[in-house]
């Protein structure tokens, strides 16, 4: 370093001890022990806890999660690490995940809220139905919603002949046909790292107007759930009103957009949500705009906050056709014009307004 030194003056500048190796590793004007140096700046595995390897070339490379942040080897993308089917978040090796028994996994925050029956999904469902409402978007038609298993929601996506277009892992289905779905009775109990005594129960499903039923996938979150059965409600709104033929674009774009929507009336105080008067379905007046409260009484936690804020932005971020740009395109247009506009120039046109 250019500089003289008594040897016990020599010390690292992380654990104050003298460095007495014949190598160390330099940072500004900074001398650390070699392995200090690495404690400190070289990153760990949030899954194996182990230091990230380097590459060939030799750079330290891993993979980091785009909103938690979360940083891991790039093998852990390849040996069957689990992630929560939720949050996204891979599963570090001191903590075991809640197995649902249906090869997905969910971590102990989402669990924390997971709806995990359809009694326990009504009052969630009847919230929801009162936040269109409240958008001057009433239901007149009670319209049957059921909680179910993976299975189940596949097989019932297999015999729906003319519905919309669905994610790779489908979460959520709005029914127009009559079929015969089996529906989660009772919560099931918790052995361990495992579900036990799942109870299911047949019911049959009458087409009594254009839509059938709304079934959503079991073990997810409050938010994430909600924000489905949004999707899907839309979905049926735009059925029973009339709307036909729309692009995948149009109609998933516009669902998502009630779907975000709703996790933000859900998550942002009052004062600090989307203030744009045109969102508002019940009024075209530029000086008013309807905000129903958060169908959780009492708020929300921190953690269950930033989940609502990371299934926000799994929506804004999706890279899918349909889901992603349609999304944009859709929030860009009820930005601009007001949902009633929006929704008016689809019936009419089929498409947005630019």
């Amino acid at each position: 370093m250019g500089m003289y030194w008594h040897p016990q003056c020599f010390r690292c500048s992380s654990c104050t001890h003298p460095i007495r190796e014949t190598e160390f590793t330099l940072l500004g004007a900074e001398p650390y022990h070699k392995l200090c140096y690495k404690e400190l700046h070289h990153p760990k595995c949030d899954v194996c806890l182990q230091f990230i390897a380097t590459n060939r070339t030799g750079l330290i490379e891993y993979r980091a999660h785009p909103f938690w942040g979360q940083k891991y080897c790039p093998s852990h993308e390849l040996d069957r690490t689990p992630r929560c089917c939720s949050c996204e978040k891979m599963e570090p090796r001191n903590t075991k995940y809640m197995s649902l028994g249906d090869g997905r996994s969910l971590c102990m925050e989402c669990l924390d809220s997971a709806v995990m029956d359809t009694g326990e999904c009504q009052p969630l469902y009847h919230s929801i139905r009162d936040y269109y409402e409240g958008m001057n978007m009433k239901l007149d038609q009670q319209i049957p919603m059921l909680l179910v298993e993976r299975q189940a929601l596949n097989e019932a996506m297999e015999g729906e002949c003319k519905g919309p277009h669905h994610m790779p892992e489908t979460r959520g289905l709005c029914l127009s046909e009559e079929q015969t779905v089996s529906s989660i009775l009772r919560r099931p109990r918790i052995g361990g790292h495992r579900l036990l005594d799942m109870r299911t129960q047949p019911q049959k499903l009458t087409r009594r107007c254009e839509v059938t039923a709304i079934l959503v996938l079991y073990g997810l979150p409050r938010l994430l759930t909600g924000s489905i059965l949004a999707h899907e409600l839309m979905h049926g709104w735009l059925r029973l009103k009339g709307y036909r033929n729309l692009s995948p674009e149009v109609e998933e774009g516009i669902c998502q957009v009630m779907s975000y929507l709703w996790l933000e009336s859900e998550i942002l105080p009052a004062s600090t949500r989307h203030a744009q008067p045109s969102t508002s379905y019940a009024s075209s007046s530029s000086s008013s705009s309807y905000r129903p409260p958060s169908s959780k009484k009492g708020g929300i936690s921190h953690t269950e906050k930033k989940l609502g804020e990371f299934f926000m932005h799994q929506i804004a971020n999706d890279t899918s056709t349909a889901y992603g740009d349609g999304f944009r395109t859709a929030y860009k247009a009820v930005n601009k014009y007001g949902l009633r506009q929006t929704l008016n120039h689809i019936r009419l046109t089929g498409g947005f307004p630019v």
